[in-house]
């Protein structure tokens, strides 16, 4: 620990006893959790954001919804709109939050809709018609008022969370412990050659229980980066000078895969969830006018974009992603086919 994690360390240990107090009050019945009979999956960590639950809900969408009428339902972290909001074409980032308007944009054919208290928003998505067959919980680990079918936890190959401290000289939400919850654990944003012995290691420090799964995934680069009427290849994009925005938690795979594919860049970078004002993006094209070469560009994460820049011209481009599994992918795809099937057919 350094100097400021030590001064933090006991809020740290008093803000553990709270929340572990919380969720023993869940355990014990003394406070409700809400049981549906519609199946429930649940998407989430431990660490504080930068884990890849965004890519994860998109897979979990592309695997299930050719079968199932899904909804997905988020809190809409830094909306500016309260309650229960259905997205529609009209939606904007700043009423449900760019996730989810990044989820609807995608998928048409989903249900998407934002609620802190997912209680009720789970209750409004069983109102709509035709009915839905499951519901996907964007970031719910820690919302105990719904007693979730199944949860899925995620955990960054570089910050596993065995490895991590409660907040504010960590950043647990909660203790480690609360990782007994998930069916499923996956070890996200691995290299894409992980070799069987550094799997063993990290198998060894989770030390899973003997009805959870570990996986293991990573980060699936497009071959292209898009603008609203252009693309330029991967291999293209080496001969141009970019700039690079980002506004989320953890930009270093990012910016490892672009120094791995030999891309000159310059990188502003901008807390996660950043609401770019009229300020930020004249100090963002000032940079870019800075550039002398006429091969250049401005590139961000999808989430950005969908955020802020999806109404600009064509020098700004974004590079979607995907979660791609090491190995077991088909393992994986069957214990989450399982459960909603069975799970259907309770309800």
């Amino acid at each position: 620990m350094n100097i400021l994690q030590k001064i933090l360390y006991p809020f740290s240990l008093l803000y553990g006893e709270i929340v572990d107090i919380r969720n023993k009050a869940f355990e014990n019945g003394l406070i409700n959790s809400a049981t549906f009979d519609i199946p429930t999956i649940v998407v989430g960590n431990l660490n504080v954001g930068g884990t890849g639950k965004s890519p994860q809900i998109e897979y979990l969408i592309r695997l299930l919804h050719h079968d199932y009428r899904i909804a997905v339902l988020s809190r809409g972290y830094k909306r500016k709109s309260t309650g229960f909001q259905l997205a529609d074409i009209n939606s904007t980032a700043e009423q449900i939050g760019d996730e989810p308007l990044q989820f609807y944009r995608k998928f048409k054919d989903i249900i998407v809709a934002v609620d802190v208290n997912r209680v009720h928003g789970i209750q409004q998505i069983k109102k709509i018609s035709p009915p839905v067959d499951l519901v996907l919980l964007d970031d719910a680990f820690q919302h105990r008022r719904v007693n979730a079918g199944f949860y899925i936890l995620l955990t960054a190959y570089d910050n596993l969370y065995i490895d991590d401290m409660m907040l504010p000289s960590g950043e647990l939400r909660e203790k480690k412990k609360g990782a007994e919850r998930a069916n499923i654990i996956i070890v996200s944003k691995c290299p894409i050659e992980l070799p069987e012995e550094d799997q063993s290691r990290i198998m060894k420090k989770l030390n899973p229980g003997l009805n959870q799964t570990v996986f293991y995934s990573s980060i699936d680069y497009h071959n292209s980066v898009i603008s609203q009427k252009n693309e330029i290849s991967i291999t293209k994009l080496q001969e141009y000078e970019v700039l690079l925005v980002t506004g989320i938690a953890n930009a270093t795979p990012l910016v490892n895969y672009l120094e791995n594919k030999k891309i000159q860049y310059r990188h502003l970078k901008y807390s996660d969830h950043h609401r770019f004002s009229i300020g930020d993006k004249e100090r963002i094209y000032e940079e870019f006018m800075q550039i002398e070469t006429e091969k250049k560009i401005i590139l961000t994460t999808e989430k950005d974009y969908v955020r802020t820049f999806s109404e600009e011209d064509d020098q700004v481009y974004y590079l979607p992603i995907k979660t791609k599994f090491l190995d077991s992918e088909n393992d994986f795809n069957k214990l989450i086919y399982n459960y909603v099937q069975e799970n259907r057919r309770n309800s």
